[in-house]
């Protein structure tokens, strides 16, 4: 069975910073796309970064020139560097996986259980 699991949230103050990191676990042979999600209170998921396997990023303009995501396949971990936090940014964060293969097939739209983000003012 294939997980993703995100570690790294908490509380933390205007300016400062905080890592996410999400690892997979199980019979994975490679990870395609993987990408972070929030979601604040009240409102929908937003994706917030993106990576490919082979390292292109994508970025909401929200978090632009703040966050940096990054990946190690050998590992198949994706991290989230996150500086400058603002109040905005508190929210439950995910882990996405778009499809993997494993020693079964391919599995699509995986998601991380999230890790809760709150940065006071």
């Amino acid at each position: 069975q294939v997980q993703l699991v995100e570690s790294g949230g908490g509380l933390v103050q205007a300016g400062g910073s905080l890592r996410l990191s999400c690892a997979a676990s199980g019979s994975i042979f490679s990870i395609n796309r993987m990408d972070w999600y929030r979601q604040a209170p009240g409102k929908q998921r937003e994706a917030v970064a993106s990576i490919t396997r082979g390292g292109i990023t994508g970025y909401a303009d929200s978090v632009k020139g703040r966050f940096t995501i990054s990946r190690d396949n050998a590992k198949d971990t994706v991290l989230l560097q996150m500086n400058s936090l603002k109040p905005e940014d508190t929210a439950v964060y995910y882990c996405n996986a778009d499809s993997v293969v494993t020693a079964v097939g391919i599995l699509r739209d995986l998601w991380g259980q999230g890790t809760q983000v709150t940065v006071s003012s």
